[in-house]
């Protein structure tokens, strides 16, 4: 570890200021082209390796003030190895602790920090800041989204953090408007960490600043902390937190407390207590309130404290916040799709931030996780998402620009008050006994519209399990070294297959990644309905108590319009329609010998490609093959057959493109993809 020098006077280098409580530095007095750790004795890596692969050149290719700033950027899935660690000379508990940088980040690129709560980099995280290729900022912290902002790309901003450790409120500016205040679950800071964070990292950082005002404390203060409310849609019930510090010299041993909301009011008083200098204690209350349809403010003022009218500082007994609300488009459900995969250890980031959407906006969110090379893998999903995102874990939302898990809430959002081209509803007849699960997917317009909009249908299962290693979850946060991530930091790497459940797991997409070409040719104005059918044979490994259906209405774009979603209890409660027929799985049906019985060889393919079909018993084949504009343009009934059997395809007779071949086994569709060369 490099030596440090004790911070107890005013020491001037070039540009940079330090003392016991301030710092500042613009890079102008280091040598460009050189690393910056071994020119500096603040700056140093995540691991003290200064000059190492984890320091950062100090570079004159762009620059905020002067000529010269640093510059970060990764090639890799997982960031690094640039990581690079500027201490505070805390840790800070108390005071207002300002904390200054300048960004640019180019456009479609990412860039992120946090702050560490202890001296010793990985001990415990105070806060995470990912700046999206969306132009979107996140502040995050134990896996909780505080924060939901925009920041400019392509262009130099200052991003400005201001932490009142003493009554726990944390403020951030961009180019000094305040967009968001939070009270931190961590409040505690000793450094900073620059870490190119995914392979579309790419970010300059410029004139780099922090300063802590001490904190005088009065006889008798009673301090409330910020009110933390989540956010939500229009009638959701929601539990106000607040807290209570003590920033005074004596002891608190009781309060009262009064919310007012809407012109209700709740009132509590706490007696008992031996609440020491300097402490805090925490408030849930029980009681509950309705997010409004407008927004509106939730005041909290506390009085009576230890009896007396007033403390020593009024001032900072009460506070009030603006509750914001969402008013979903009606219909309208978000259907996001998450890359993810057991050997990938940032993966658990996934699984956290779509459990904890599934949970805060049950009903208007569909959650689905593609597995990529492990025992959960769908090929021709995974292959689809695959195309759409740089790295693991990443997510698109209504299949729109990838983004990192943990900015799915600021996505969904935006997307959620889109009022849609049309609703989707989900109906099903379900036999346990043959496990045959028939699905209808209807589709009533709300507006007339054109072009190329298609339909699909996505099985996801919850509580999926299984034995081996492929089954273990790699896990980055284990032990607390990466920060809090809704409990896997107390859970060890790998997790053990025993230990995990996945969830939202992508089952099969029908009739493809893309979705069934121009559905709504004979549907087209306000009013119109249109039904497509999906027919699935589940495995015995389907816990169908555990599925949920997901019907996709797509763009001609690619993105998602609208989608609907149902458990398969709900589902047959709707009624299954009668409508087209897209086909579905033959998995565990007896039909067939094993999953591979039924594909397309060779394909792609110039003159000729055969359906390969392997029976186990005699069953009733017919063919069918549509073009992209949804015309037939072949079909044949082969009558009954039985074995291994080679079906011939004349491609001659077909122009060059992609086909879909409908193959009926008996009562049992599936729809294959071919491409003519």
């Amino acid at each position: 570890m490099k030596k440090r020098f004790l911070l107890l006077i005013l020491l001037a280098v070039g540009t940079i200021t330090v003392n016991a409580q301030s710092f500042t530095d613009d890079f102008e007095s280091y040598n460009a082209g050189s690393t910056l750790g071994p020119q500096s004795p603040q700056w140093t890596t995540w691991s003290s390796a200064d000059g190492g692969t984890e320091d950062v050149n100090v570079v004159t290719t762009d620059a905020h003030g002067g000529t010269k700033s640093i510059y970060f950027s990764s090639t890799a899935t997982t960031g690094g190895p640039q990581d690079v660690v500027l201490p505070f000379g805390g840790p800070y508990t108390s005071g207002i602790f300002t904390f200054k940088s300048w960004f640019k980040v180019p456009t479609g690129k990412t860039a992120y920090f946090n702050f560490q709560a202890e001296n010793t980099a990985g001990t415990t995280w105070a806060m995470d800041c990912y700046m999206n290729a969306n132009g979107s900022l996140q502040i995050n912290n134990q896996s909780k989204t505080y924060i939901t902002a925009s920041y400019p790309q392509a262009a130099w901003f200052e991003l400005k953090v201001v932490a009142n450790l003493s009554t726990n409120t944390w403020s951030v500016y961009v180019d000094s408007a305040l967009v968001g205040s939070f009270v931190n679950g961590t409040n505690k800071i000793a450094s900073i960490d620059y870490y190119p964070a995914n392979a579309n990292a790419s970010f300059w950082v410029d004139d780099v600043s922090y300063s802590l005002t001490p904190y005088t404390l009065p006889a008798l203060n009673a301090s409330l902390g910020n009110i933390d409310i989540q956010n939500g849609l229009v009638g959701a019930a929601r539990k106000p937190k607040t807290s209570m510090r003590n920033l005074g010299v004596n002891p608190i041993t009781s309060f009262d407390l009064l919310l007012t909301h809407k012109g209700t009011s709740i009132s509590k008083s706490y007696t008992g207590l031996n609440i020491a200098s300097l402490a805090q204690f925490n408030i849930e209350l029980t009681e509950g309130i309705v997010l409004p349809l407008n927004n509106d403010t939730i005041t909290i003022a506390l009085s009576n404290i230890n009896g007396l009218a007033n403390d020593d500082l009024p001032s900072d007994d009460s506070k009030t916040i603006i509750v914001t609300t969402i008013n979903p488009a009606p219909g309208k459900i978000v259907v996001a799709e998450e890359g993810t995969g057991t050997w990938c250890q940032w993966c658990p980031r996934g699984a956290v931030f779509m459990d904890y959407m599934n949970y805060n906006y049950e009903g208007y969110f569909a959650a689905i996780a593609v597995h990529n090379a492990d025992p959960m893998v769908v090929t021709d999903y995974d292959a689809g998402i695959g195309g759409l995102i740089a790295g693991y874990p990443s997510a698109v939302v209504d299949r729109n620009a990838a983004i990192d898990p943990s900015g799915l809430e600021n996505d969904f959002i935006d997307q959620i008050v889109k009022l849609p081209a049309a609703v989707l509803k989900n109906g099903a007849t379900w036999n346990p006994t043959t496990r045959t699960l028939k699905v209808s997917v209807t589709t009533k317009l709300n507006t007339s519209i054109s072009g190329d909009y298609k339909i699909a249908c996505v099985l996801t299962q919850d509580s999926v399990r299984g034995t081996g290693s492929g089954w273990s979850q790699s896990n980055a946060y284990a032990g607390g070294l990466n920060g809090a991530m809704g409990g896997y930091e107390a859970l060890p790497n790998p997790v053990p297959a025993s230990r995990m459940r996945y969830d939202h797991v992508a089952r099969i997409i029908t009739p493809s990644f893309t979705g069934h070409p121009n559905a709504f040719a004979s549907a087209t104005n306000a009013g119109d309905s249109v039904t497509y059918t999906f027919t699935y044979t589940l495995p015995t490994t389907w816990l169908d108590r555990k599925m949920n259906i997901i019907g996709i209405m797509f763009k001609p774009d690619g993105t998602i319009e609208n989608a609907s979603l149902s458990n398969i209890t709900t589902a047959v409660n709707n009624g299954y329609q009668i409508g087209t027929e897209l086909g579905g799985n033959f998995l565990g049906m007896e039909k067939l010998n094993g999953p591979d019985a039924i594909h397309l060889a060779p394909n792609p393919g110039t003159d000729f490609s055969n359906i390969v079909l392997d029976l186990n018993n005699d069953a009733n084949v017919t063919v069918e093959i549509y073009n992209t504009n949804g015309q037939r343009v072949a079909y044949k009934n082969y009558g009954s057959l039985n074995g291994a059997i080679h079906l011939p395809i004349n491609l001659n007779e077909f122009n060059s493109g992609l086909y879909l071949v409908k193959v009926m086994v008996d009562e049992y569709p599936t729809t294959l993809k071919l491409l003519k060369k």
